[in-house]
């Protein structure tokens, strides 16, 4: 068990305690937001409650691990501007030139940081609560795809498209076009 503890980075994002008034007085419980990551692209999260603190953060924590995902990375930032979605929260994910760092602040930086990215431009609009703002963050994350991967879900050629800037004479111009913007927002 140690040593699977020490290869994940775990950042509790939040802690809240709950009263629920029965007959004899309040009972409290403590509900927790973890996230777990890698530093290496794998990052999750997890909730967990509890009558006491420890045992939720526990309880989060597992679930962070069992949940994990892999974030596309390119030259350490996001391969391309996404927004997630997660009740009236939206989260901004953009991608940073080298030595911009993470701008985030919340739940997106501790997603972020956990994950590995080195360079990021987050913006939260809407609802800043903390457990959807990671819900959201994770809701870009699943957006995210590299070149090759819309490539390939396209049916380009990788090849083929890396060597010419002109469209191929078999893909639509559409396509060329939504290819070229893709490009553009990689590169800037």
């Amino acid at each position: 068990m140690m040593n699977r503890e020490s290869e994940f980075a775990e950042t509790v994002v939040y802690i809240n305690r709950v009263a629920k008034v029965v007959k004899g007085g309040k009972n409290f419980s403590f509900s927790a937001v973890v996230v777990a990551g890698d530093g290496a692209g794998k990052v999750g999260y997890g909730t967990g409650k509890a009558r006491e603190v420890p045992p939720a953060i526990q309880k989060a924590s597992e679930q962070a691990r069992k949940e994990m995902v892999k974030i596309p990375l390119v030259s350490g930032t996001v391969p391309h501007l996404v927004w997630g979605r997660w009740g009236a929260t939206r989260v901004l994910l953009r991608p940073a030139s080298p030595g911009t760092g993470v701008i985030a602040g919340g739940g997106v930086r501790a997603v972020m940081e956990s994950a590995g990215v080195a360079d990021v431009l987050t913006k939260i609009v809407g609802s800043r609560n903390p457990i959807n703002v990671v819900r959201a963050t994770f809701d870009a994350i699943d957006g995210l795809m590299t070149a090759g991967q819309v490539q390939r879900l396209r049916g380009v050629h990788v090849a083929a498209a890396a060597d010419s800037e002109t469209a191929p004479e078999n893909v639509p111009a559409e396509e060329h076009a939504d290819t070229v913007a893709a490009e553009e927002v990689e590169s800037s």
